[in-house]
């Protein structure tokens, strides 16, 4: 074995067993990232623009499990049909019941996302509420909570990285991927994905934002992290890599950035829900401009109307 090369921690996937009732890691790290979002976005109504609005109803603590319960079932329903049809479609055709078969593993977070996503705008409509306010309120909670699942992917010693260097000092040899020491790629995303956007994020929105640029964050964010980690990631085999050597997770993490750059440009241009302070600036700003503009017309009529008087003396 090469000196630094590491071995897979011998972490059994149970973590607890109760008259033969096994309890994975993966579902505790589920629970955990449930726990820690209730809590975040608890602590997210104290931000603007959430103790601010009045209308239809202020925001209270009450709001916050109704609107998880949307968000975890989009999770689960979404995670799943998402892994079912982005990456398995022909295989769940011809067995259809293992769609069902959580137990065996298959969510998709592309999936997950799309499900919260629909699952957010049945919870505006109830609620009456704008449903990018909604995920402004939710999406600085989500790295935590990715965190936690990378975490329980690198237990059950999946979803491994592509083969490494001999001289990388992290490299990792994985129970079922061979001999050859690997990338951890789960923990790059874990850094990534997970506690590295949580904390941009979550500062960025302590502070006012327009309505969606938190949510445009997010995507943009999540999106540049996840395709760069995947030059790192073991391709699944039975997809490997498509059109310009990009991964499933690549083509699917493109049209997320994308997404999240339009939803910026749409929240710069709106301007809802900041506080009145913030528009003021912006106001500002634009008001600068024209008077540098009025400043600079005014500049060039003196100029002209000074070289007509010298040519009128000159005759």
């Amino acid at each position: 074995m090469n000196v630094l090369e590491l071995e897979f921690p011998d972490i059994n996937p149970v973590a607890i067993e109760i008259f033969g009732l096994k309890i994975h890691w993966y579902a505790i790290m589920y629970l955990l990232s449930f726990i820690a979002g209730y809590y975040l976005v608890r602590r997210r109504l104290q931000h603007e623009p959430f103790r601010s609005v009045t209308k239809p109803a202020p925001y209270t603590k009450d709001v916050v499990p109704d609107l998880l319960i949307y968000a975890i079932l989009g999770v689960i329903l979404g995670g799943r049909l998402g892994y079912v049809l982005f990456y398995q479609p022909l295989y769940y055709l011809e067995h259809p019941l293992e769609i069902f078969a959580l137990w065996n593993g298959g969510m998709s977070f592309h999936g997950g996302a799309l499900g919260v996503i629909i699952g957010l705008f049945a919870f505006a409509r109830v609620q009456h509420r704008p449903f990018l306010q909604l995920t402004d309120l939710l999406v600085p909670a989500v790295p935590l909570g990715l965190a936690f699942g990378r975490f329980g992917n690198f237990i059950n010693g999946e979803l491994w990285g592509r083969q490494a260097p001999a001289d990388l000092p992290w490299a990792m040899v994985f129970p079922g991927a061979g001999a050859e020491p690997r990338h951890p790629s789960q923990l790059y995303e874990l850094l990534l994905e997970g506690l590295t956007l949580f904390v941009v994020i979550w500062l960025f929105a302590r502070k006012p934002r327009y309505r969606g640029e938190v949510s445009a964050l997010f995507l943009i964010g999540y999106g540049v992290f996840r395709f760069i980690v995947e030059y790192y990631r073991e391709p699944d085999a039975f997809l490997g890599l498509l059109s310009l050597g990009w991964s499933m997770g690549q083509w699917l993490s493109a049209p997320m950035i994308l997404a999240g750059i339009a939803i910026w440009f749409w929240a710069r241009q709106h301007r809802l829900d900041a506080p009145a302070d913030l528009h003021d600036s912006a106001d500002e700003a634009e008001l600068t401009d024209e008077q540098e503009a009025e400043k600079a017309d005014e500049g060039e009529s003196k100029l002209t109307d000074d070289a007509e008087a010298a040519v009128e003396n000159h005759d």
